[in-house]
Order: structure tokens, then sequence, then C-alpha cells
């Protein structure tokens, strides 16, 4: 190859991460608040298109990527109580503990933990966790459509620092107000999970989907996740968010 392609090549593909990087550190920058608590409604549609009903109360507290997190079940019944606490880092995977109180015990997730599903839901432990933009590498791949709205495309690798049970993901960044459209998730050329954000609104000057729908190709089921009483920046305290507060309920 000539000296002068191969180096226009690789301008352009530095360019490309450069480009890419910064778009999803905007759709990061223009999500940022201090607090965030909604009350959620999830619909777990199994192979059989069984339909199970499932809600819970989710609160945060903190920076994005070194925020805290608490989501607690609310129901049905056998589910009541159960509750997970989420330690977000910048520069790894998260901390998470899980309380159980059926047996009155919480526990760390491992892990090799991390990507079982969730309490019957179609989330694995890893997809409650935020996805800070320093922890990945982009690459631009070029524009596309969903749902009639024009976004770019962009190619995401997780570093050696982040544990993960992707290899890569494909992310839909709309170009009109920076949010997520879709996330595909894979292992090598495998498709894990597909993540769909629908319903976006403007909530306090943050556009949120208010409804997502995350499908689980191994199994062939998917869990829609509605957003309801969703509200940013409300006077939450640090120590609302620990084990002894899991506990607590």
């Amino acid at each position: 190859m000539n000296r002068l392609v191969g180096f226009a090549l690789l301008i352009a593909s530095v360019a490309s991460a450069q480009d890419a990087r910064q778009i999803v550190a905007e759709s990061e920058n223009r999500s940022r608040s201090k607090s965030q608590q909604y009350e959620g409604t999830l619909e777990v549609i199994g192979v059989s298109n069984k339909v199970s009903i499932k809600r819970w109360e989710y609160r945060r507290i903190g920076s994005f990527g070194t925020s805290k997190a608490i989501l607690r079940f609310t129901a049905p019944a056998e589910v009541k109580g159960v509750a997970l606490l989420i330690v977000n880092h910048t520069d790894r995977a998260s901390d998470q503990w899980m309380w159980t109180p059926a047996i009155e015990r919480d526990r760390r997730i491992a892990t090799q933990d991390r990507s079982t599903r969730f309490f019957g839901t179609d989330f694995s432990f890893e997809d409650l966790e935020e996805r800070d933009v320093d922890q990945f590498d982009y690459k631009l791949l070029g524009e596309d459509t969903i749902d009639g709205a024009a976004c770019w495309k962009i190619e995401s690798k997780p570093k050696q620092s982040k544990s993960s049970q992707y290899t890569s993901s494909l992310v839909w960044v709309r170009k009109d107000n920076f949010v997520a459209a879709q996330i595909e998730s894979y292992s090598g050329d495998k498709l894990i999970r597909r993540t769909h954000y629908s319903d976006i609104q403007n909530v306090s000057g943050i556009w949120t989907p208010r409804t997502l729908e995350i499908y689980d190709a191994n199994r062939k089921s998917r869990t829609v996740l509605k957003l309801e009483k969703l509200e940013y920046n409300l006077p939450m305290k640090d120590e609302d968010f620990t084990i002894e507060a899991l506990r607590r309920g």
C-alpha cells in the first residue's frame, strides 16, 4: 500500500474513532442529573407469549459513571422486597449486592454471575449498570434510521479493564437529541441482547426514553419496561444507597 494512502486511511480511522467517542460523550452529558427516580412496570413475555407483570421502584444518586442506585421489586408478592444495590465505577465494572427478604440475606453478585438474568426479567445484572464512555473504544460505522429518526451507528468494544459478557455492541444514537435509540450486544458474531428505546420525552430538560424493550436472543423472550412517575434532581441522601439501606427496605 502507498504510504500516503495508508497514512490517509489511518488519519480517517482516528478521526472516526474521535467522532464516535464525542457523540457518545455528548449523549452521556445530556443525560446527566444529580438524582433520578421512577416506578417501573415490567411486562415479561416468554417464548410461548405467556406474559407476567412485575413492578419495581428505582432510585439513583450521583454523577454518571460513579453513581449509586437501588431498585426494589414491589410486585408480585413472590418477588416483593427483592432489591439490588448498584455502585458504578468509571474504571471497572460495577459492584452489586442483592437482598432477598425471604431468607433475610444479601449477597454480592460475582463476576461470573453478571451475565445471568435478573429475577425472571430479560435484563442481565450487567445490563443494569451504567455504561461509562471511558470504558469503551468506539468506531463510527455510518448512518442509519431507527423509528424514522436519523441516527449515527457506532460500534462499541469494552476495554480490557472492563469486565463484560459482550465483546462488542452496536449503538444507534439519534441525531436530533443524542438519545440512544437502540443497542445490540454481541458475543463474537452472535447477538445476545437487543434493547430498543422509545416514547422519548423531555423530562426536566433531559430527553428520556419512557419505554425500553429488551430482547434476549437466546431465550427468544423479551421484557418491556415502562417508566412512570419519572423525576430528576430530587434531594436524596448518600446513606440511603448502602448495604444497610438495602436491607432496611
